[in-house]
């Protein structure tokens, strides 16, 4: 099958992946999947995710910390710039706040999100953002350090459309994974039928919230293929112009990624 999809956010370094990496990417192939991006949510396994973005020539990977780690090295913005001072890095993330897992003073929290941002600006390098239950506050930190001077993606978006509206008008792209074809997701559906063709991007999140059929299951790249297909479906064009736009749309925010041939992946 001709390779037309991308994942653009995935966790390739996580064990549930990583052992068994050779039929991840051969099922992934299988499945029209040509390129991946492994992203970064802790220092101390960043060496993973670059070893595996060295490796392969499809797998790219981007450098940052989840907003829900606590107890891992937290870095400084000239850190993150020199841990992104790599061809294989596209973009500074996972970034952004989580208010659902985590309570109380959330300013550290705040603190290091800014930090991500410094460095994108720095390394001109987009962001990959994480926000859940905290829409207002993340799109405030991105207004107030200027995000929208070097954009990126709100990633496994799950908020309504004056959320998407709002990182939309600050040059931001929207992407979606297999939360979309979930039974309970209409709302979510309903505002991923309006995010623009030219801003909209697809990914797993691999290897957690596989899409139905496979839900509860462990994730992977191959199964981005049903949240294209769902978008398709709901947005009332063809998986084939789908796949090619979000494949577009994918290698025109992250320009550092080069797209490779399906004979070297």
């Amino acid at each position: 099958m001709a390779a037309t999809l991308t994942d653009s956010h995935c966790h390739l370094n996580f064990d549930h992946l990583r052992n068994n990496i050779s039929q991840v990417l051969q099922n992934a192939r299988e499945s029209g999947v040509g390129h991946m991006l492994c992203v970064g949510v802790t220092i101390e396994k960043l060496p993973e995710v670059m070893a595996l973005a060295h490796e392969y020539p499809n797998i790219f990977a981007s450098v940052g910390v989840h907003p829900d780690e606590q107890n891992g090295h937290d870095p400084a913005v000239d850190e993150l710039v020199q841990l992104a001072d790599d061809t294989r890095v596209v973009a500074i993330g996972e970034t952004g706040l989580d208010y659902y897992r985590i309570k109380g003073d959330m300013t550290w929290q705040q603190e290091r999100f800014r930090r991500h941002i410094r460095a994108a600006l720095v390394t001109r390098k987009p962001l990959v953002i994480h926000t859940r239950e905290a829409a207002a506050d993340t799109i405030r930190l991105m207004r107030e350090e200027g995000a929208e001077s070097v954009g990126g993606v709100m990633h496994c978006f799950t908020e309504n459309w004056e959320t998407a509206r709002s990182a939309l008008d600050m040059g931001f792209y929207i992407s979606f994974s297999g939360i979309v074809t979930f039974r309970n997701a209409e709302p979510l559906r309903n505002v991923a039928a309006k995010v623009p063709a030219d801003r909209l991007l697809i990914e797993t999140d691999a290897p957690y919230l596989a899409p139905v059929p496979y839900r509860g299951k462990t994730n992977e790249p191959a199964f981005v293929r049903y949240v294209a297909e769902e978008l398709a479906k709901l947005r009332g064009v063809s998986f084939e112009e789908l796949a090619h736009s979000t494949t577009t749309n994918f290698f025109a925010l992250f320009q550092n990624a080069h797209p490779v041939d399906s004979k070297q992946a």
